[in-house]
């Protein structure tokens, strides 16, 4: 039986739960996971997970932040004045924004904080500075 080397197509099925057990993302619901591995679409402690797992194989991998979405990183912290704001948005905390960037690409952000003058927005991933832990069922190697 063949085991995933690092560098194959894989197919599986996965749960993503924070700390608490809150499931914060799962393929169950959905068509599972097909990827390249060693391509760098996956974070590297969930790419580490799969090396040597068999097809059929179920196991449970815990990703340090380092190895997942890394630490809170304060400079990604940014005041923006209240004046520089689309006018229909009312801003609260926790709410999704989108930034263009000079080269035209686009930025999630979120609303970290809101005073009078002025919002904070976070542009760190959701999930930086949380350790990760993932349920894993490989499907399939290609």
């Amino acid at each position: 039986m063949s085991q995933v080397q690092g560098n194959e197509t894989v197919k599986l099925h996965y749960t993503g739960k924070l700390n608490d057990g809150q499931v914060f993302d799962s393929s169950i619901q959905r068509e599972p996971l097909e990827v390249k591995l060693g391509e760098g679409r996956l974070i590297p402690g969930f790419e580490k997970g799969l090396v040597d797992m068999k097809v059929n194989e179920k196991k449970t991998i815990t990703i340090p932040k380092e190895e997942a979405y890394g630490e809170v990183q304060k400079e990604l912290f940014q005041k923006i004045p209240n004046e520089n704001l689309p006018q229909e948005i009312k801003p609260e905390v926790g709410m999704g924004l989108m930034s263009k960037n000079p080269d035209g690409s686009e930025r999630q952000l979120r609303v970290a904080d809101v005073k009078d003058d002025f919002i904070i927005v976070d542009a760190n991933h959701p999930l930086a500075g949380q350790d990760l832990t993932f349920e894993l069922e490989l499907l399939e190697i290609k």
